[in-house]
């Protein structure tokens, strides 16, 4: 059982930062490939950045490209998703998943969320 633990949410102006964090428990942190997803209101969850065990590869979703950046800290078993640039379309609310199984890049299905934090990007 993989528990994941978002945090850094919050209102922000448009062309502001955050940096979301997602704690994860188990001794295995390092294995699992972590993910960032968001869902705005009426809409499906849809995938926004994904990372490889190691933090060699990373993959984003195009409206997020060169604004988002995701990374891990193993010693912390905590993965970050770090938003610059943002826009009111930003706004959703972002869940972290933990593949602890998969063994092809990209993952292709996350067993495990967070309960997620509220992002909010104003005009």
């Amino acid at each position: 059982q993989v528990q994941l633990v978002e945090s850094g949410g919050g209102l922000v102006q448009a062309g502001g930062s955050l940096r979301l964090s997602c704690a994860a428990s188990g001794r295995s942190f390092s294995s699992y490939f972590m993910g960032w997803f968001r869902q705005a209101p009426g809409k499906e969850r849809e995938f926004v950045a994904v990372i490889s065990r190691r933090g060699g590869n990373t993959a984003y979703v195009d409206s997020v490209k060169g604004r988002f950046t995701i990374s891990r800290d193993s010693a912390k078993n905590t993965v970050y998703l770090q938003m610059d640039s943002l826009k009111p379309e930003d706004t959703a609310v972002y869940y972290c998943g933990a593949d602890p199984y998969g063994s092809t890049w990209p993952p292709l299905a996350f067993p495990y969320w967070g309960q997620g934090t509220q992002v909010t990007v104003s005009s």
